[in-house]
């Protein structure tokens, strides 16, 4: 016989019915070693760092790389997937996956480079915006002016460290003087004799995942630690730029990276002149300038036996930059021969004086003094 039921008998019952369901939970949940309930505790940002072995991450980050996570998921990941396994709440709840539109310098494009992307956003987490803006400025400018990929990630592949072996030779290390994926992989194909297509220039990226999620976390390490210190310096070239385009003139440009990768003539005219002889050099040679002393200008001569990017500057006697005149180009094994005009990077005559053209080509630097007279 059915039975009627006041509201107040029916929210009586239904709160003991509440009450009840919640401490079976709570009992399934310290029967499961809290997990069941995981997570209710809101964490805030900045997140919690763990201090990490930077190879331990290194190998990791290489082998997301080959494991369909590419660069910056891989680096992101190789740190994540470690956090996790020291500190799972909140690391657990992080897909790395949410990193995989910065491959190929986002989905293809070629921009910011996925592995220093995959960094920054770790950097970000773990710090405050005060404080991850010089982390963030350390790493991508040592990607821009290191060799990579790095001699330590050239011998974890030959010592077989990897776990995964696509190819363990050692691999031509170059350096992109941008954090561009398009500066930097294209350069390194040229350097390298490679096809972006080719099985050693996946695994240089893949070395390079490595090496920047390892510097990520050495960074990290250092500004927990509180021994962190800033080393990067805006590039030369970068400040004569902004002599026209910074906020005292133009006020048109802002970047912290090298203008000259991109815009190799960064006044938009030809002052220089390249010319190649049938010559096939044995050794890398920078010529005496002739005339020399001159006025108004000079022909500097330079060989190499190999292809290599061409850096090579004019600089005055207090060893401030005058003039660019090759803004590290690729060349071809051959003599070349270029021309100063007696002019700096603002198109101005300079004063008569010393000054000196130093050419880089890989690790090797040669410089020759030129007297410049009226």
């Amino acid at each position: 016989m059915e039975k009627e039921i006041t509201r107040k008998d029916f929210l009586t019952s239904s709160s003991k019915y509440a009450v009840g369901a919640v401490v079976g939970v709570i009992g399934l949940d310290a029967l499961a070693g809290g997990k069941i309930l995981a997570g209710e505790k809101g964490t805030t940002w900045p997140l919690p760092w763990v201090t990490l072995d930077p190879d331990e991450v290194r190998v990791k980050a290489h082998w997301l790389y080959w494991n369909d996570k590419d660069c910056c998921a891989g680096t992101f990941g190789g740190i994540s997937e470690i956090l996790k396994l020291k500190q799972p709440d909140p690391w657990s709840n992080i897909p790395m996956e949410i990193m995989l539109y910065g491959r190929g310098g986002g989905n293809g494009w070629g921009t910011l480079c996925g592995c220093i992307n995959g960094g920054a956003a770790m950097i970000s987490l773990v710090t405050d915006k005060a404080s991850s803006g010089n982390l963030i400025n350390e790493l991508w400018g040592w990607y821009s002016q290191e060799y990579l990929p790095t001699t330590t990630a050239n011998d974890f592949a030959v010592q077989g460290k990897y776990s995964v072996h696509k190819y363990d030779n050692k691999l031509v290390p170059s350096i992109s003087g941008s954090p561009l994926c398009h500066a930097s992989v294209s350069q390194w194909c040229v350097v390298a004799g490679k096809k972006v297509g080719d099985t050693e220039r996946k695994e240089r990226c893949a070395r390079v995942t490595g090496d920047c999620a390892a510097k990520t976390v050495q960074l990290l390490n250092a500004f927990f630690a509180k021994t962190f210190a800033p080393t990067f310096v805006t590039p030369n070239d970068n400040k004569a730029c902004q002599g026209c385009h910074g906020s005292t003139a133009m006020y048109n440009v802002m970047t912290q990276m090298s203008c000259s990768p991109c815009h190799s003539d960064p006044h938009h005219e030809t002052t220089t002149s390249i010319q190649t002889s049938n010559e096939t050099p044995s050794e890398y040679n920078l010529s005496q300038n002739y005339p020399n002393p001159f006025n108004p200008s000079t022909n500097i001569r330079f060989s190499i036996p190999n292809t290599e990017k061409v850096h090579l500057a004019v600089y005055d006697i207090q060893g401030s930059l005058v003039k660019t005149l090759i803004d590290h180009d690729s060349y071809n094994s051959g003599t070349y021969q270029t021309i100063w005009n007696g002019m700096n990077e603002q198109g101005q005559k300079v004063s008569s004086g010393i000054y000196f053209a130093r050419l880089q080509t890989g690790a090797r630097i040669q410089t020759i003094k030129m007297n410049l007279v009226k």
